[in-house]
């Protein structure tokens, strides 16, 4: 079929007339369908299930450092455990923390330290007039809750094909010192699947900025979280390139187990200079004894080391591929040529991004739920809810079952064609 845009009026009502007809259809079956968040399925968490037996009544609970883990002690994670994330995150042990079952909560504290108390002898941002977070967009929802939580201004930075548009942050940091930080996701990025480029990290770790506390938040979330075994994407480590670069303090860089054990029941930690470590640690003995080391040390016995890591994220590979690209042959199949609607296809992480035709995500987003669909909100991938074109909508594969992920992204096309089309007809 040829674009929708190259159709007359009288055609493009007949295609709607014979789309509203399936859609019905549709919304008779009462479906129930949920793509809204990229919650890892049921198969998916019974690959950890192993971590269970790992641990037992009879079990010698002595960590490396001949600790009880039962017990008190050890505030920064036992030895084993900070090696494995450490291989995960790809620095030395000795310049990671591990804390408890969540990245999300080290990033909030991070924040919250840097508001109360500010960041290594830094005025604390509360007494600040304006502090001002950039934003690349679209990216993660959650990122932009924290700061729009704490009264952060968030400013917006276009991803590229490359990440995020480096001459709008080397020129953003480099005039306004009320910049106090970035949110990165470097690696198959939420929502779109992009990993930075060589030169994106170089020019992150060259940054000049013209606050003292400036910090880049590298949330390395889908670090080995790959698609394909013969076509990963590879990030330059950013610790050691700001070492390099006579930035050693400028980055905090976050990871996490959620979507390679158990989500919610995971290891986190977060990786950062000697400096940056030694200030993060005299808050944590306020904060904390220590956080759960009968975890850490099941999952350090449960994986053994990243080879082990590695091979099991393969299995979750081999349950999530099939999905991504159910939804991109589905993409391709029904909307390739029609000019509504244009996707990327990642070779790792979480999502697929789509942009519709500008004014239209919103209205996607309810057809869909009108035939039994739940979608992430249209604008969740923008700071304050608001996507300034109204065209970008997340696709989560992860949580339906292969079958009725097939259906739900028949329903979503279905949705995307109908509100393209009626979009059309209102501007001829």
């Amino acid at each position: 079929m040829p674009a929708y845009k190259d159709l007359s009026r009288e055609e493009l009502e007949a295609q709607k007339k014979e789309l509203e007809l399936e859609f019905e259809k549709v919304k008779q079956k009462n479906l129930k369908l949920d793509m809204s968040r990229g919650k890892p399925s049921t198969e998916q968490l019974n690959l950890s299930m192993g971590m269970m037996d790992v641990l037992r009544s009879d079990s010698d609970l002595v960590c490396e450092e001949g600790v009880d883990c039962r017990n008190y002690g050890v505030l920064d994670g036992i030895r084993e455990t900070k090696q494995l994330l450490a291989d995960m995150m790809e620095v030395p042990k000795d310049n990671i923390v591990i804390f408890g079952n969540s990245s999300l909560n080290i990033m909030y504290d991070t924040v919250a330290r840097s508001m109360t108390h500010g960041v290594m002898g830094s005025t604390p941002w509360m007494k600040l007039d304006k502090v001002k977070f950039l934003c690349p967009v679209p990216g993660y929802d959650r990122h932009f809750t924290i700061t729009e939580h704490f009264g952060i201004e968030m400013v917006n930075v276009p991803m590229t094909p490359e990440g995020p548009d480096m001459d709008l942050v080397e020129k953003l940091v480099a005039e306004d010192a009320s910049i106090k930080g970035i949110w990165c996701v470097p690696k198959y990025s939420n929502p779109q699947g992009i990993t930075y480029s060589d030169e994106t990290v170089h020019r992150f770790a060259w940054l000049r900025p013209a606050a003292e506390d400036f910090r880049i938040y590298w949330d390395n979330a889908y670090g080995i979280h790959h698609l394909y075994e013969d076509k990963h994407d590879y990030l330059i480590e950013i610790l050691m390139e700001c070492k390099k670069a006579g930035n050693p303090d400028m980055v905090y860089k976050f990871a996490s187990t959620s979507k390679i054990s158990f989500p919610g029941s995971g290891i986190s930690a977060i990786a950062a200079s000697d400096a940056n470590l030694a200030e993060i640690r005299k808050q944590m003995k306020v904060q904390t004894i220590g956080h759960d080391k009968v975890n850490q040390l099941r999952h350090a016995r449960f994986f053994k080391d990243i080879s082990g890591m590695v091979q099991h994220m393969h299995k979750h590979a081999d349950i999530m591929r099939p999905k991504f690209e159910a939804v991109l042959d589905t993409l391709e199949r029904e909307l390739g040529g029609l000019e509504i609607g244009s996707w990327i296809a990642p070779r790792g992480g979480y999502f697929i991004s789509f942009d519709a035709m500008e004014g239209c995500a919103k209205a996607i987003v309810a057809k869909a739920k009108e035939a039994g669909l739940v979608m992430t909100d249209a604008g969740a991938t923008y700071p304050y809810g608001k996507d300034p074109k109204d065209s970008n909508i997340r696709i989560a594969p992860s949580y339906p079952t292969l079958e009725e992920l097939k259906t739900a992204t028949e329903i979503f096309v279905l949705s995307v064609k109908l509100v393209s089309i009626e979009k059309l007809l209102e501007d001829i």
